[in-house]
């Protein structure tokens, strides 16, 4: 499973998990990339009593064998070290595995499901990923889009973290249409983790039923449009950085907009001052009636 960070790569493994014949067994998901890379092995496949320094006395059953006959959600697979790379291979091909200090198998039965939003075919050919597990774990490749090539999902994923954040916080609010618009003109860089914690922030803080457009601004949710690929070696000075962030700013909202008073509704700028910065940057408006 690939997306970039947020995009719900987590959620859908544990719909998948709940849709299948192993729902009603383990889901057990482990972030790869947030465990020090010392205590990842026997966190992942358990130690025998008495293997290392400061274990426990009575061993520890790993997270593998705690999905057994369930899911094992690997998160950010890429992370994962070679050595132990070599271990879940084992694991994938022979259903088995051996603790930490130990000498005996013990079969294992899991569906593995991985997410990563690295580019595992680059680390695969730099070495820093093994290329037969690589393969033995794209067997059901999943692509996970960002939520800014998929703003048709914004709506209903604003009203679900709502919906939840009202019954979480006792509360009963409602977004307005002007704060939707803003909130669909928005980038989402963060996909939808940072909806979640934007929805979050608003329903505890806006004092308010209703999430209005000042709301929105006063969160600084600024950040519209993609800024993020800007080549700094072809920008020469804070200025234009400035004057291309805004140049790519109002193309955005201008592609999602009727006209300059649609767009100053968004901006809180009045639509002759639009014009002004359309015309200084060159841009031309694409509006019947301007």
């Amino acid at each position: 499973m690939e997306g970039e960070s947020g995009v719900g790569k987590g959620v859908l493994s544990y719909f998948l998990h709940n849709n299948s014949l192993r729902y009603n067994k383990p889901f057990i998901k482990i972030n790869c990339g947030a465990i020090p890379e010392n205590l990842l092995e026997s966190e992942l496949f358990g130690y025998e009593k008495g293997s290392f320094t400061g274990a426990n006395k009575d061993g520890k059953v790993g997270l593998i064998q705690l999905a057994d006959k369930g899911t094992l959600f690997l998160d950010e697979i890429g992370e994962l070290p070679l050595n132990l790379q070599v271990k879940l291979l084992n694991v994938i091909q022979n259903k088995e595995l051996t603790k930490v200090g130990g000498t005996t198998t013990i079969p294992i039965d899991i569906r593995i499901i991985a997410a990563t939003n690295r580019n595992l075919q680059d680390m695969v050919k730099n070495k820093a990923f093994r290329e037969d597990l690589y393969y033995r774990l794209k067997v059901v490749p999943i692509t996970i889009p960002p939520l800014r090539e998929r703003k048709e999902d914004i709506p209903p994923l604003i009203l679900n973290f709502l919906n939840r954040f009202n019954e979480k916080y006792n509360y009963n609010k409602k977004i307005s249409p002007e704060a939707m618009k803003i909130l669909l003109s928005y980038n989402w860089s963060g996909n939808i983790r940072e909806i979640e914690n934007l929805i979050e922030r608003l329903v505890v803080t806006t004092n308010d039923d209703i999430i209005n457009r000042q709301d929105i601004i006063d969160c600084q949710l600024v950040s519209i449009g993609d800024y993020s690929n800007f080549d700094i070696n072809k920008i020469s000075s804070y200025k234009n950085i400035i004057a291309e962030y805004e140049r790519k700013l109002l193309l955005d909202i201008m592609s999602q907009c009727k006209s300059t008073y649609e767009m100053g509704e968004i901006l809180d700028l009045d639509r002759s001052t639009i014009r002004k910065k359309f015309k200084r940057l060159n841009i031309k408006l694409e509006f019947k009636e301007d």
